[in-house]
């Protein structure tokens, strides 16, 4: 009895977890589509006159957290 249990609550997990991921993952989208790139662009533009690569960098997706490393390190190129 308590196997079915303790599966019956791991499968509910299972669930949550799978439903707050495709939030998240909503939200991301919408944030994405909301941020400007000539913005972010601007941005690290006036933190790489200041720092070196990887502080600019660190400093773009501390300020702009929807930004992956990659799309960091394009705009980056773009400079």
């Amino acid at each position: 009895m308590s196997a079915l249990i303790i599966w019956v609550m791991g499968a509910i997990l299972l669930l949550i977890n799978i439903m707050l991921r495709t939030r998240i993952l909503r939200l991301e989208s919408r944030l994405k589509e909301l941020s400007n790139p000539q913005e972010q662009l601007a941005f690290l533009r006036q933190q790489a006159s200041k720092k070196e690569k990887v502080a600019a960098i660190k400093a773009l997706r501390k300020q702009y957290p929807e930004i992956s490393l990659i799309e960091a390190n394009r705009l980056w190129q773009q400079i």
